[in-house]
């Protein structure tokens, strides 16, 4: 079914008013999220009428219909992609075996754990992001902020339909959990690092929405490939739905990069202080947000050797990304693949099982993908005929996961001592000055077709409206 049905409590396209009892659980659940969402949620946003896209039918053409929308009253439902009747597992274990419809009693827990894992990060994000709408550089980014907001609280629901559908009891309460931990609290945080850290301003949202939504590309483009079919129909739809926030951290970054290149070749400089004194962002301190974001992000691939990848690879639980573009035995058995590790003082490469080494393939695979984008980025400095280039730091540098965890790095991949890290590592990560200069430009603006100067107009507006359209109307 692609249609959804928005004439029930909880809009979706999974017959649920035929499970009467998955229908209740869910929608006792209900009032939970909407009080998240009032306590954690997008702050100060609740009477504000906001131009959101909501999904209509997971058709590739049909999805998204645009309107102006309460977020508190957004149609957060289940969507699913169509299902196909002669799916087949295609790697693994129990490759050419049909796919699971149901959760295989020996895989329970792992299943569980990848769900509530994968769900833990859509309200961290959304809590992370909670007072940037009080320092909006515009009335566009403003209204993207909030569509990503509640599209993060969308696939909360995602993962929550899986476990209170699949889980009983065990469902029920993850997904009270899920409400329950928040990010960055000393006590109960949310799983994974990353979603603990600060996101303090638009530079910081920016880079996130770029870096940190592409691990979220990666992982549910693996999660996609899964035997458990509705697990793999769920984060197909979620995919969609992230290129659009990988896009506001694209573009964000780049317009900021504009406005810096027009600032430096109006005043003919690139001394930082100067930059900084007509109100734009210096480009090292755009290198050292990338650098903090970028290692952050990697780390959430987890350990470079890792018992657990290769179970959930060989069971059917994960596969790769694309993996059924892959040209190989889809098994992996008797195959190795290259990680790295500091020996005598130098950084090395040895060759492990590639089963054990299927979080550095991930890995990988997001690097290749992520440098794309900062090459992107680069062209708008060499359009303005600044020299400088930004740089991907090495993926060993500023790691806290796996065997290079706290090993002194440089951004070229240099092992340093502990002496010079300490010397240097202000050149290479954001400083308290730092966040405390892009703190000061964060003003809001938020009349239409004005911007902040710190940041260019973008080229076009959303859904063909002009840039200077009334995105966000205030009440």
């Amino acid at each position: 079914m692609s249609s959804i049905n928005y004439s029930e409590k909880i809009p979706n396209n999974v017959n649920l008013g035929e499970d009467r009892t998955l229908q209740r659980a869910l929608e006792g659940w209900q009032p939970n999220f909407i009080n998240w969402w009032d306590d954690v949620g997008p702050e100060g946003s609740t009477n504000h009428d906001v131009y959101l896209r909501t999904a209509v039918s997971v058709d590739p053409q049909g999805w998204a219909q645009f309107g102006h929308v309460k977020m508190r009253d957004y149609r957060w439902g289940i969507f699913l992609n169509p299902g196909d009747a002669d799916r087949k597992i295609h790697f693994g274990d129990h490759k050419g075996e049909k796919a699971w419809q149901d959760v295989p009693g020996e895989h329970r827990a792992n299943l569980r754990r990848i769900i509530v894992t994968q769900g833990d990060t859509e309200p961290a994000s959304v809590e992370q992001q909670r007072h940037l709408g009080l320092t909006a550089p515009s009335m566009y980014d403003l209204r993207n902020l909030f569509q990503i907001n509640v599209e993060e609280g969308r696939h909360l629901w995602a993962m929550v339909y899986l476990l209170q559908k699949h889980f009983g009891r065990d469902g029920r309460e993850e997904a009270d959990a899920l409400l329950q931990r928040t990010s960055g609290d000393e006590n109960n945080p949310r799983i994974l690092g990353a979603f603990n850290e600060k996101t303090p301003d638009w530079l910081a949202f920016f880079m996130f929405t770029y870096f940190t939504d592409r691990d979220g590309k990666f992982q549910l483009a693996a999660l996609a490939e899964s035997a458990f079919d509705p697990l793999a129909r769920t984060t197909k739809f979620m995919l969609t739905e992230e290129a659009h926030h990988m896009f506001v951290g694209e573009s964000g970054v780049s317009r900021v990069l504009a406005r810096t290149a027009q600032v430096m070749n109006e005043l003919k400089t690139d001394d930082a202080q100067k930059v900084r004194a007509a109100g734009a962002i210096d480009l090292g301190t755009i290198q050292r947000y990338l650098n903090f974001h970028y290692s952050v992000t990697i780390d959430l691939f987890g350990a470079d050797q890792s018992s657990n990848a290769a179970i959930f690879y060989s069971s059917g639980l994960k596969g790769r990304y694309e993996e059924g573009k892959r040209d190989d035995d889809h098994q992996l058995k008797g195959q190795s693949y290259k990680v790295l590790e500091v020996k005598d003082g130098q950084l090395v490469e040895k060759e492990v099982p590639m089963l054990n080494a299927l979080n550095e393939v991930l890995r990988d695979d997001f690097i290749k993908d992520s440098v794309a984008g900062v090459t992107r980025w680069n062209k708008v400095l060499e359009k303005a005929g600044i020299a400088t280039r930004l740089v991907v730091p090495h993926k060993a540098f500023n790691r806290q996961i796996g065997a290079l965890t706290g090993i002194k790095m440089s951004p070229e991949g240099r092992v340093v001592t502990e002496v010079e890290w300490e010397a240097k590592k202000s050149e290479w990560l954001p400083t308290s000055d730092d966040f405390a200069f892009v703190a000061s430009l964060m003003k809001r603006e938020v009349e239409p077709g004005k911007f902040a100067g710190w940041i260019s107009p973008p080229v076009m507006g959303i859904n063909r409206q002009p840039v200077d359209f009334e995105y966000v109307r205030f009440n």
